[in-house]
């Protein structure tokens, strides 16, 4: 079964969040009021709202060494796709918080990763397994 999922997140501002998801991402806009917005995330619904109240980051995650912001969200995608992300991000003189990199060289799950804030200082991980099956291997 293939469904997509909805996720409902905080920012701090319509207009910059627009700008990040759309015009850097490219993430196709869908309903929008002054509070919140839609947006097609790789075929996922995002919904952003706006919040004066975020939290701040925590990077208490530890993967292969590296400490990772939890909670973040982001996409698994195609080689290409994350290239072309990787590129966006880069054109768009966004700093990654993890720099574009392969985790688990040689093993079951090997992949590319990268992970970025957005301008709300939300965390974003997009990765690129080099196997697909390996997604969700042991």
């Amino acid at each position: 079964m293939k469904t997509a999922f909805h996720f409902a997140f905080k920012v701090k501002d319509i207009q910059s969040t627009i700008q990040f998801y759309q015009d850097i991402l490219g993430c196709e806009k869908g309903r929008e009021t002054e509070n919140w917005v839609d947006f097609n995330f790789f075929g996922h619904q995002l919904s952003a709202h706006v919040s004066n109240n975020r939290p701040p980051l925590d990077f208490c995650g530890f993967v292969e060494k590296l400490k990772v912001p939890i909670p973040h969200f982001g996409c698994v995608l195609e080689h290409k796709d994350f290239e072309i992300i990787k590129e966006r991000l880069q054109n768009n003189g966004l700093d990654f918080i993890i720099k574009p990199q392969d985790r688990y060289k040689g093993l079951s799950g090997e992949q590319q990763t990268m992970f970025v804030l957005d301008f709300s200082d939300n965390p974003l991980e997009f990765k690129s397994y080099k196997y697909s099956k390996e997604i969700f291997a042991n």
